[in-house]
């Protein structure tokens, strides 16, 4: 089942000393009713990368009751025992929707219907991660056209002079009466 991630100011779950990673981002969504009450993401684990589901709605769809409808993540903790946590209580009349910004799990990962005959819909993103190594020669950034604005006679400063980009002058203060 699915790991839950703790993300940490923005990094990877990888080591800040390997080399830089490149993700893929493809749209996720899933529709839990009565007839379909259990959903489960999951990937080909010996593909050798890291997959992520980030998880960011859970919504009502159109021709839902008036009733509460309970979604629950099914996932494994970090005793690695399956757990299921409530993630969203949902009722036409009250809240049709929750926003989960930053709830990243790790693949294999179940949502339930616990409570309610749906529609429900869970939405996200699946972002696959890749490693730089094998990938630079498909780079699409060739070091040869690296501009470096730094240095005297750059592409930067050539493109000054020619007039194609305006340089950037100071804003001059009206000075006040009362001195």
């Amino acid at each position: 089942m699915a790991a839950f991630l703790k993300v940490e100011s923005g990094v990877s779950m990888r080591s800040r000393d390997q080399v830089p990673a490149r993700a893929e981002s493809f749209l996720f969504g899933c529709e839990l009713s009565a007839s379909t009450p259990t959903f489960t993401f999951k990937v080909d684990e010996d593909d050798g990368f890291e997959h992520i589901l980030a998880v960011q709605m859970v919504c009502l769809g159109e021709g839902v009751q008036d009733e509460c409808n309970i979604v629950e993540a099914v996932a494994l903790n970090h005793l690695n025992k399956e757990i299921a946590i409530p993630i969203a209580n949902l009722k036409l009349t009250c809240q049709s929707m929750v926003n989960l910004e930053h709830f990243d799990l790790q693949p294999p990962v179940s949502f339930r219907l616990k409570s309610g005959s749906g529609p429900v819909y869970v939405t996200g993103h699946h972002l696959i991660v890749h490693d730089d190594v094998e990938d630079t020669e498909e780079s699409d950034f060739d070091d040869s056209e690296e501009l470096d604005y730094d240095s005297e006679g750059s592409d930067y400063d050539s493109e000054i002079e020619e007039g194609m980009i305006t340089p950037i002058k100071p804003v001059l203060k009206k000075q006040s009466l009362m001195s």
